[in-house]
């Protein structure tokens, strides 16, 4: 039986990692074999990097928090602290968020808590 080539799929498959090379600089956006490398390892990035954007996050609402707190004279590790005591649930990125954009809010957690 003869040898059977299906060279409209490979010529799809050729065209989706060309097409998602756009953009790129020299050779990595038209020769297959680099294309094809340069796709592979920016997708390997993109999967790493989704996860490291929340520790990012994270790291910049505790922060945000800590400035805020210590204005009012506590440390973050206090205010996180309290606000378990009194049972009251505001994640880091409610917490941030009215630190930085309704300090009068954040005033009154802190009120409450002290």
């Amino acid at each position: 039986m003869p040898r059977s080539l299906n060279s409209v799929a490979s010529r799809k498959k050729r065209k989706k990692i060309l097409k998602q090379a756009k953009g790129y600089f020299g050779r990595r956006k038209n020769v297959w074999t680099v294309a094809k490398n340069a796709v592979e390892k920016g997708l390997t990035y993109a999967y790493r990097d989704r996860r490291n954007k929340k520790r990012n996050f994270r790291s910049l609402w505790i922060t945000r928090i800590n400035a805020a707190a210590r204005l009012h004279g506590l440390t973050y590790s206090e205010l996180i602290s309290k606000l378990k005591q009194n049972n009251i649930e505001l994640n880091r990125k409610v917490l941030a968020d009215l630190a930085m954009n309704n300090p009068e809010a954040f005033a009154q957690i802190i009120k409450t808590i002290k």
